[in-house]
């Protein structure tokens, strides 16, 4: 007999707590192997291929393309013994919500009820494993699941029932950044009805929460003080309640583009690093001329070319050695400057689906032509979407070379929690004093964007004029090989 397994979210690694259903590779009925991909997922960090731990008949799909889900949420249901297509009352496309809280007349147990009705287990107590291993499953047999409370037979196919968060326990919450945006708004998660599965409280659960106290200080402000001298302080709303109602009265046919993914990750970093990091940025102009002349150089002999991008990140190498004040983090919980000792180098790229940083590991292990042909690669994993979490994680210094958008300077945002980024803007022709004469040469913009903290300025500006010693005369590099 066939036993209907439910396969959720697994934790996708990096501590990330949700993502986004971008497309389904098989279809409810559809027979799936163990390990076989089954969805598409962005997660804040990349795109994801799920394989399913179960072999079987794919019973029911839990969100639509483009929906959200946190992690242990469902996302299919698979019977496992059973190798005949499901029917058309198998279940088909649904909502987590939906699946959570279903009547009798669905698609039969899960394991954890089957489990719990009959106690039939496999021979040994092992249960059927999966050779992938991500975090939340893997090869081992999965953890007891609890029961889910079902309504009575007789409730038929209404609203699902949706957990009432308990007096005390814990609160039903997974993502942190839900428990922040309660903790600026001043609300209490026990108060809220969580619409997630098992009574799951979501980010929506908690912004509708805002709006309705919001909706309901702005009535009973409109009442006593309207008109008043100061009456935008007296409603008794947060600075973040007021935005709300502010935001409310935007015009209909404004576009509300979400804040999720990996635009969602990014702009949660960006706003993380402005409130954390105390920086400061320093800069200066380079004579360029005689960096590009070395490079045509190195290219005409033969062999792999070597890009500008990898000498640029060569000469970060080197003035990391020098300066390692700069390859560090903070560690806030302990109060301390946290020094690493090798250098994963982080380099913005633009892609289709916003801006995303892989990180070179060992950077400073490779030469400039090793340099090349691993940002290469990046690069195009980047522009395709295939980068693992392992290549855009754990970086320790960004080098962001935003000249490739005609620009010739900036003061980049730190990407957090690394202590510095270095800025290179676009390489121009422009009057330059060069051995007392005036002359064209090839000048370019160097920004250092550091945390005041990990150094002082001296550090900062030393770390620089290197760095723009080495743009103007390569051979300074010979010194550090």
């Amino acid at each position: 007999m066939a036993v209907v397994r439910e396969f959720t979210l697994p934790d996708l690694g990096e501590g990330l707590t949700e993502a986004t259903v971008v497309r389904w590779l098989v279809e409810v009925g559809e027979v799936v192997a163990v390990d076989q991909p089954v969805v598409e997922v962005e997660t804040a960090k990349a795109l994801v291929d799920v394989p399913c731990p179960y072999g079987g008949v794919v019973t029911a799909r839990f969100g639509d393309e483009g929906s959200e889900l946190p992690v242990g949420s469902p996302l299919l249901t698979v019977a496992v013994g059973s190798t005949a297509p499901a029917g058309p009352g198998a279940g088909g496309d649904r909502t987590p919500e939906e699946g959570m809280g279903e009547a009798g007349t669905g698609t039969g147990p899960t394991t954890s009820d089957a489990a719990s009705e009959s106690g039939a287990e496999k021979p040994g107590g092992a249960a059927e494993g999966s050779g992938n291993v991500l975090v939340g499953y893997g090869t081992s047999a999965a953890a007891a699941r609890r029961r889910r409370v079902r309504p009575a037979a007789g409730a038929g196919t209404a609203e699902p029932t949706r957990a009432q968060p308990p007096e005390e326990g814990p609160v039903p919450v997974i993502s942190p950044l839900v428990r922040r945006l309660a903790r600026e708004h001043g609300l209490d998660l026990r108060e809220i009805r969580g619409s997630g599965p098992e009574g799951l409280i979501l980010r929506t659960d908690v912004e509708r929460a805002v709006r309705a106290r919001s909706a309901a200080g702005a009535g009973a402000g409109a009442t006593g003080v309207a008109g008043a001298p100061g009456a935008a302080d007296t409603y008794g709303m947060t600075g973040a309640e007021s935005r709300t109602l502010a935001y409310e009265g935007l015009p209909s046919e404004a576009e509300r583009i979400p804040l999720r993914g990996m635009r969602g990750a990014a702009a949660e970093k960006f706003r993380r690093s402005r409130q954390e990091i105390p920086d400061a940025t320093c800069w200066v102009d380079a004579d360029a001329t005689e960096l590009l002349a070395a490079r045509r150089e190195m290219n005409a002999v033969g062999g792999a070319k070597v890009s500008l991008l990898a000498l640029l990140a060569r000469i970060c190498t080197a003035a990391l050695a020098r300066y390692p004040q700069l390859n560090a983090t903070v560690d806030m919980a302990a109060n301390e400057i946290v020094r690493l000792p090798a250098v994963h180098l982080g380099f913005a790229a633009q892609t289709d689906r916003g801006l995303v940083v892989p990180v070179v590991r060992d950077a400073h292990r490779r030469t400039a032509e090793g340099l090349t042909a691993e940002m290469a690669r990046l690069t195009e994993a980047a522009r395709t979407g295939q980068l693992g979490l392992a290549e855009l994680t754990h970086g320790t210094f960004t080098l962001n070379n935003y000249g490739v958008f005609g620009v010739d300077g900036s003061t980049p945002i730190i990407n957090h929690p690394e202590a510095a980024m270095l800025g290179v803007g676009r390489i121009t022709a422009r009057p330059w004093v060069h051995e007392g004469e005036l002359a064209v040469r090839q000048v370019v913009q160097l920004s250092l964007t550091f945390d005041h903290r990990v150094c002082d300025g001296g550090t900062a500006g030393g770390f620089l004029r290197f760095v723009a010693d080495c743009v103007e005369r390569p051979a300074v590099l010979l010194r550090t090989v």
